[in-house]
């Protein structure tokens, strides 16, 4: 039986090479290509199939769903609050979630954190250590208040790592990095974390053992490695900075809703939560000033009243700049584009900041209409009164259109305190919420 010759093939694209190349000349991948085997041909019919002398596999068996069990399945509480909002509940055993950020985020302090609620509810906790030493870890523990119960494990090798664990599995294990990981590829290549990623998953689903793995992320703010270890993990976090705050969301979660966020602040004891954000991030909110709104927004199942704020200046340049942070920069276009022409503002000669004030980035179409007001109120120089809260998208004829989760905003703002709240459809267009307030 004749054999064809070796192949090389991208795990990212798919492009195919005779000999492994350092990066893909298809996708720009680096370190990506692993050996591919072409199937092999059959003597004597030229046909491609299987090699006659490879056994077949024993037939795997079949469940029925209504045979399946749903213990497995009962989430319990990480005893932090703000945590179990962007996991939709608590953790599920079994589940492996990849918590990504920033150096010098707070990753680490937060999964301790979390250990030590762990280990007071009676679980076992297991802490691999790939980036630190021991001593380093139980500098931050004792600052962090962790008991001395956490089991670390110093193994980045990953059979060895992977037999230790399976000798006796813990009820929660904690991978810091995922990138530290030893396997046939180099640590942190895109066939090692894709290979740990894999195994460590097939680990925690055959013994339920909840596992949160911690991944680096790029210089674009997403977790290195290849895509598909998004797609292996159960729910993927993101932890961020800012300002005085972090914040922790869901950019998938197979057990809750997408999209939810949590609010912490940086102590010297570690991660506080923040119980109020609303009060938290218009404490700083100036009274009076031209320019700032408060706006009535929805991140996954929370509401939150958040400020925002435009500054319009003269420019000496022919081309005018639009500068926008924590909005959607296209969003924000478009409403100064209805200023322009439905209500006749003049731009044109104008240099316009928007800003979403706490450093928080929602992409939210309801805050279309507070981004307009502000700028309004900045170009002509008047102050919105305090007491007002807006939420709406304003559409390109100027009129403003319902938005999701009306009702939880609504509620949101007059928790918060405002008197008058400014919506569709009590107010049909951006230019009778102007007319109204400036």
């Amino acid at each position: 039986m004749a054999r064809a010759s070796i192949q090389f093939r991208c795990t990212e694209c798919g492009y195919k090479s005779v000999k492994a190349l350092g990066r893909c000349p298809n996708c720009g991948a680096w370190d990506s290509f692993e050996e591919e085997a072409p199937p092999l041909k059959s003597v004597g019919t030229g046909k491609v199939g299987i090699a006659r002398s490879r056994p077949l596999p024993n037939p795997a068996a079949l469940t029925r769903l209504e045979d399946v069990s749903e213990e497995g399945e009962a989430r319990f509480s990480s005893r932090i609050g703000e945590l179990d909002r962007v996991l939709g509940g608590g953790f599920v055993p079994g589940e492996v979630l990849l918590l990504g950020g920033e150096p010098g985020v707070g990753k680490s302090t937060l999964l301790l954190q979390v250990a030590q609620q762990m280990l007071e509810a009676g679980q076992r906790v297991v802490y691999l250590a790939g980036e630190e030493s021991p001593g380093q870890i139980r500098l931050r523990a004792r600052r962090l208040g962790v008991s001395g119960g956490l089991e670390l494990l110093r193994e980045t090798e990953l059979e060895a790592m992977l037999a230790t664990l399976e000798a006796a599995p813990p009820d929660f294990l904690v991978v810091d990095s995922i990138q530290t990981i030893e396997t046939t590829a180099s640590p942190g290549s895109l066939v090692a974390v894709r290979d740990a990623t894999a195994a460590l998953t097939r680990f925690a689903k055959r013994h339920q053992v909840t596992t949160v793995l911690v991944g680096h992320v790029t210089k674009e703010g997403v977790v290195a490695g290849p895509k598909v270890i998004e797609h292996v993990v159960d729910a993927t976090l993101y932890l961020e900075s800012a300002g005085n705050f972090r914040i922790l969301r869901s950019s998938k979660n197979r057990f809750g809703p997408v999209g939810e966020l949590g609010v912490f602040s940086m102590v010297n004891e570690g991660l506080a939560e923040v119980p109020n954000p609303s009060a938290a991030f218009l404490a700083e909110r100036p009274l009076g000033a031209p320019g700032s709104v408060v706006a009535l927004s929805l991140s996954g199942e929370r509401a939150l009243a958040l400020e925002v704020q435009a500054l319009a200046a003269r420019t000496p340049f022919p081309a005018p700049r639009r500068v926008s942070q924590g909005l959607d920069s296209r969003r924000v276009d478009v409403v100064l584009a209805v200023l322009e022409r439905r209500l006749n503002l003049p731009l044109g000669n104008l240099d316009i900041y928007v800003n979403l004030a706490g450093g928080l980035r929602i992409f939210d179409p309801g805050l279309d209409l507070a981004v307009g007001l502000a700028v309004y109120s900045a170009v002509v120089g008047r102050p919105i009164p305090q007491d007002v809260a807006v939420v709406g998208e304003v559409g390109l004829a100027g009129e403003l259109r319902s938005v999701e989760g009306l009702e939880r905003r609504l509620r949101e703002g007059q928790r918060a305190g405002f008197e008058r709240l400014v919506h569709p459809p009590q107010f049909k267009s951006l230019e009778a919420a102007v007319n109204m307030f400036i």
